[in-house]
């Protein structure tokens, strides 16, 4: 099983809630830039944060992607939800290669949570950044950090 984790692109600076910030044009092209990594996944499901930002990352990513893709919108990948919480959820869906588009802090806690089992040593994740994780099963300290490619150096993986 793969798990990818895709922060949102850049952002507007935070004028009133933060659930209703848009992508700037740079965070546009930065999602853009990161499609290339993917092109080739058959992903099985794209699991999505309701915040405007996660779901414009989400739509420009499917855009820039050939093939149809299944979007699902879901409450529990805010930036408070925790990284329990999705591994729960996780169980109900189905798919061997999945998208997760969300937030810092909780993709960064989830990669730790997933790989190491704490939450000692979060991913660092800019935005745009796309960290791909691997597994039998998306259990606490049972997957493998496979690559982590950040968009200001989109070709280089960490």
């Amino acid at each position: 099983m793969k798990i990818w984790l895709l922060r949102h692109g850049e952002a507007e600076p935070a004028r009133g809630r933060d659930a209703d910030r848009n992508l700037t044009a740079h965070g546009r092209e930065q999602v853009r830039s990161m499609a290339r990594l993917l092109a080739d996944q058959p992903l099985t499901q794209v699991l999505c944060s309701p915040y405007v930002r996660a779901r414009q990352t989400a739509d420009e990513l499917l855009a820039a992607l050939s093939g149809p893709r299944n979007l699902q919108v879901v409450p529990w990948l805010t930036p408070e939800d925790s990284p329990q919480t999705v591994v729960r959820e996780l169980d109900h869906h189905d798919g061997h290669n999945l998208l997760l588009v969300s937030h810092q802090p909780l993709l960064g806690l989830l990669g730790s949570w997933l790989c190491d089992g704490s939450l000692q040593h979060p991913l660092a994740l800019s935005t745009a950044s796309l960290a791909c994780l691997e597994g039998d099963h998306a259990v606490a300290g049972l997957m493998r950090l496979q690559s982590l490619t950040h968009a200001a150096t989109q070709g280089r993986t960490l």
